[in-house]
């Protein structure tokens, strides 16, 4: 199992010097790769969780942290297609790519606000057919051909786009999803799976199950196939299922959480970073920055890989 850690990019520990100094101490701790998120607008009224009221740029974010690290990946959990152009995000995440010297992990998703889809112009009309063809544009973006690309939904004019990605034919691309028409796509499409801060972790086996099953209809190697969980962390005191349900995994002591990771393993999960912006303690917006920074860094430390 490769482990991560979620870099702070939400609520009051997201600022410059914890966003520089938290990847590199993930580094520098041997964790795998470090991972942003995207959310763009919090409708006026909604009630949406605090993690989702200040959130810096997952590709910005990427970019700077490339600066301060030489090994760990940088990965982002996800961009929204519908939200950018391809071929502008071909060009950021080539530029993420290079800049990094190649540990850009993209991963890519539909979209579900229908405020993010007014505020941005994107379509949520045939969102699963969109994000087929926006992936082959990606990927011709980064071929570095001059060719014409015409499709249903997307034209890039004949032309060159430089530089090109360190990673060759270009960085990983993850999907999101949960639904099965989601999973299959992933199976079809892929490299690997990124689950949401909803997944059902105690039936993990079932989507990965699901995007395997349809890697094999594609012709594809299932065994190629990576499956990332997002591990929303929540140390100290354990959570528990309503209605006698137990122990909410990846909550409880730092023995409890490893002993959780290992069992996401089990079940096929490949990688896993543990995500610390959606403790309401550390990725609030309104919570002590002080005490957010201090209770991160003892998570972080208490949970380092043991190599």
């Amino acid at each position: 199992m490769r482990l991560g850690f979620g870099a702070p990019v939400s609520g009051a520990w997201a600022t410059p010097e914890n966003l520089a100094g938290f990847t590199a101490r993930a580094e520098t701790a041997g964790y795998d790769s470090v991972w942003t998120f995207q959310r763009l607008l919090v409708p006026e009224g909604s009630a949406m969780e605090p993690v989702y009221h200040s959130v810096l740029d997952p590709m910005v974010a990427l970019g700077y942290t490339a600066a301060g690290t030489s090994r760990i990946r940088l990965g982002v959990a996800v961009v929204n297609m519908p939200y950018l152009a391809p071929a502008y995000l071909a060009k950021q995440a080539a530029t993420v790519d290079v800049l990094s010297g190649g540990r850009l992990e993209l991963g890519l998703g539909l979209g579900w606000m229908p405020e993010e889809f007014t505020a941005t112009g994107g379509q949520m009309e045939r969102r699963g057919a969109r994000a087929a063809e926006y992936i082959e544009v990606l990927r011709h973006v980064w071929a570095g051909g001059a060719d014409e690309f015409a499709g249903e939904f997307y034209r890039i004019p004949a032309g060159r786009s430089a530089p090109r990605p360190v990673q060759r034919p270009g960085p990983p691309i993850l999907m999101g999803g949960s639904m099965p028409v989601a999973l299959r796509r992933v199976g079809r499409l892929a490299d690997g799976w990124l689950t949401s801060s909803r997944a059902d972790l105690a039936r993990i086996a079932e989507p990965i199950a699901v995007i395997k099953e349809a890697a094999v209809a594609a012709g594809r190697d299932p065994a190629a196939l990576r499956f990332i969980c997002r591990g929303v962390v929540r140390a100290g005191k354990p959570v528990t299922v309503p209605e006698g349900g137990g122990r909410v995994p990846l909550s409880g002591s730092f023995d409890d959480i490893r002993a959780d990771t290992a069992r996401l393993a089990e079940q096929g999960v490949t990688e896993l970073f543990y995500d610390l912006n959606w403790d309401p303690l550390v990725g609030a917006p309104d919570v002590d920055p002080v005490g957010a920074t201090a209770r991160a860094q003892e998570i972080l430390e208490g949970l380092a890989p043991r190599h």
